[in-house]
């Protein structure tokens, strides 16, 4: 602990603050204001001590300043700050006898007289005290955030409380829009503008980027151990889609890549593990990032997804490895998507082999059937219902919800099919109805349109003759009918776009 510097630090307040009092208590408000030296009037022999205390305090200042100033300066030319090799060589130029840095002094007392010929003291008073303010609440702010993101590299000497380094951040910002509101803002943008530039000029150096990514991984991990010690209760109540995909066709499609995208854009969160066969190894290890690379370039920025790498020999261990990771929210996954590609038997069998092995983790499963068709956008997304979707439906309505809200969506609708047999019209058609009407489902019922079923039209020959021109079509599937019928239980036809077939283990709410 300095304790010469804290002490110094704590005594020049206690001074500034009895000072402060004692000019409060002894003068009135329109002293202070129009009489620059009522302190003279105040002190005792103060003509004579209150004016060679501020000849001595202004040549301390200034010998300071001098002193300091054009150092600073120079160090800045030889860390190469500016863009001119020019400059950065004049301004780091020292006289070669005693290694003063004559041409910073120079630039120093230019800029010093600037603001003398200005004449107003108050005015001057209040530009540099910007200066000073700016620089304490930028150092607290760093050290704030140095402390909080808890980074190995940073080891202070002289180690203080987070708290005393946000509240020093906080009062130096405040007392700035205090002093003037219109140069506190000229300040920041200012301070913006050179940060800006000094980060361009310097791309390999890190920046205040590096102490951000410390503070949220911090704040991340917080986070997930506050959901963590959270789980179960009434402060999550908003179900939302946390979804996992693994898949070794990256490289081949992108169908499962822009459905996530589509889900984790606004209200959902989705994470892409592309699978590298193999055993962990160090070759498998430098592939896969080699390819993770890849990826990451291909998609851009424009993307919502999480996307990282999994080593795995088989597809069913990938599978029992990833349902096991946790969600990258914080929140725990609870849908895993399988997607194939349509009328590829050996790809659709490898999604069906791992339902059971998935449905037994308690998540919701989609099979995404992928197409080769251009997605048609105008077309809208197509959802079809029948009586079996009884717990799928708020599923397949909600999932429908969120990927039209995403931006490639934005031109299309929600078209609703009801598939009733002649049985059940009276029945299941009602219910449904009420359901729309009591707003429980965000479906309007001017797109939803009844198709009556008998026994000699199959499902398929309805989706068929109504959703060819669907950018995306959604349908219910149950376990019964995966587990016994297999293959007939996915519409996977050429002429139609992606399918994507959904199966809910329970039905979740919708508010």
């Amino acid at each position: 602990m300095p304790w010469g510097t804290v002490s110094a630090t704590l005594i020049g307040m206690v001074v500034y603050i009895l000072i402060a009092w004692k000019m409060a208590s002894s003068a009135s408000i329109d002293e202070l204001i129009n009489n620059q030296f009522v302190m003279g009037n105040i002190a005792i022999g103060g003509a004579i001590i209150i004016t060679i205390g501020l000849a001595a305090s202004t040549i301390s200042s200034a010998l300071g300043s001098v002193m300091v100033a054009p150092r600073t300066l120079q160090a800045l030319s030889k860390d190469k700050i500016f863009t001119s090799k020019k400059l950065n060589r004049l301004l780091a130029k020292e006289r070669e006898k005693d290694n003063e840095p004559i041409n910073a002094s120079i630039i120093t007392c230019i800029i010093a007289l600037f603001f003398v010929i200005l004449g107003d003291i108050n005015a001057v008073a209040e530009i540099i005290s910007m200066f000073f303010m700016l620089t304490y609440g930028s150092l607290c702010l760093i050290s704030f955030l140095n402390h909080f993101g808890s980074s190995p590299s940073y080891r202070p000497e002289f180690k203080s409380k987070w708290l005393l380094s946000l509240i020093g951040f906080i009062i130096s910002v405040w007392v700035m829009f205090k002093i003037n509101t219109i140069y506190a803002l000229a300040s920041f943008s200012l301070l913006i503008i050179v940060y800006v530039y000094i980060n361009f000029i310097h791309k390999e150096r890190k920046g205040l980027a590096s102490i951000f990514v410390n503070t949220v991984f911090q704040l991340n991990s917080k986070l997930h151990l506050f959901i963590q010690r959270k789980t179960g209760s009434s402060v999550f109540t908003d179900w939302r889609p946390s979804i996992i995909c693994v898949s070794k066709h990256t490289f081949e499609r992108k169908n499962a890549l822009r459905l996530l995208n589509w889900l984790g854009h606004s209200y959902g969160f989705a994470t892409y593990l592309h699978k590298v066969e193999g055993y962990y190894s160090q070759a498998t290890t430098q592939k896969a990032d080699k390819e993770l690379k890849e990826i990451l370039t291909e998609v851009g920025e424009d993307n919502s997804v999480f996307i990282d790498t999994i080593i795995s020999p088989s597809y069913t261990s990938a599978i029992a490895q990833a349902i096991q990771t946790p969600g990258v929210s914080g929140l725990e996954n609870n849908i895993v998507l399988f997607e194939y590609k349509k009328n590829d038997e050996t790809e659709l069998k490898k999604a069906i082999d791992n339902f059971n092995l998935v449905k037994a983790g308690k998540f919701d499963v989609l099979f995404l059937a992928s197409g080769s068709k251009k997605i048609n956008y105008s077309g809208g997304i197509h959802l079809w219902i029948d009586i079996t979707d009884d717990i799928n439906i708020n599923l397949m309505i909600m999932l429908s919800f969120i990927i039209l809200n995403h931006k490639d969506w934005k031109k299309a609708n929600i078209k609703t099919f009801v598939i009733i047999k002649p049985e059940e019209e009276n029945t299941f058609k009602q219910e449904f109805i009420e359901m729309v009407q009591s707003g429980r489902i965000p479906i309007n019922l001017k797109n939803t349109t009844f198709l009556t079923k008998d026994e000699q039209t199959s499902t398929k020959s309805l989706i068929m003759s109504n959703s060819k021109e669907a950018g995306l079509v959604i349908s219910g599937i149950n376990a019964e009918i995966i587990n016994h019928d297999e293959h007939s239980a996915f519409l996977d036809c050429d002429e139609l776009g992606d399918i994507l077939h959904v199966y809910s283990q329970s039905r979740i709410p919708i508010e």
